[in-house]
């Protein structure tokens, strides 16, 4: 049964790796369309509500698509006042626990709470109201997909603690711990 759990964990992986790219990709193209509409507004004075809005819609893919990865790399923000003082084995345990009660219950429910607010953006056609503004839901639909991503990143990492606490895999929770 572990072995195939294993095998789960690393297709979710596997799959938030490659998202994880294409946010990486995305604060550079981010970056080049605000360089862009910076030089077209001041040398030619033009510009446009869309250019920067696709940079709003860009940042928030880059936080929705971006954050299954920082946990999948273990970079995500914890307590390190009590986790870097405990064992390994507690370590574990502690994410195991918080996975459980804390993380996966409240990522499902915000899957669950966000797809609405995509769906009426979708079914309503909601532009922004900004002249020249792009439509919503694309953006919207950012939520729902990345608290789902979330949802299944914490899965992968609760199969992997479960596995190393049960010896099924190697414990290797190295972070970088912030300097203090």
């Amino acid at each position: 049964m572990m072995k195939l759990c294993l095998g789960l964990s690393r297709a979710i992986d596997a799959m938030n790796q490659r998202i994880g790219t294409i946010a990486d990709w995305m604060v550079l193209l981010s970056c080049l369309i605000s360089a862009g509409n910076a030089f077209s507004r001041y040398a030619f004075n033009v510009s446009s509500n869309a250019w920067l809005e696709i940079q709003w819609y860009m940042f928030g893919a880059v936080v929705m698509l971006g954050t299954s990865y920082t946990l999948k790399k273990n970079e995500h923000v914890r307590v390190d006042i009590v986790y870097a003082n405990v064992s390994t084995r507690r370590q574990m345990s502690i994410d195991i626990f918080g996975f459980i009660l804390f993380m996966l219950p409240a990522t499902a429910i915000m899957t669950y709470l966000s797809w609405p607010i995509f769906y009426n953006a979708w079914h309503m056609g909601e532009i922004s109201s900004n002249a020249g503004g792009l439509i919503r839901w694309p953006v919207k639909i950012l939520l729902p997909i990345g608290f789902f991503l979330l949802t299944l990143q914490g899965i992968s990492e609760l199969i992997k603690r479960i596995a190393m606490i049960t010896g099924h895999m190697k414990a290797d929770l190295h972070y970088e711990r912030p300097l203090q």
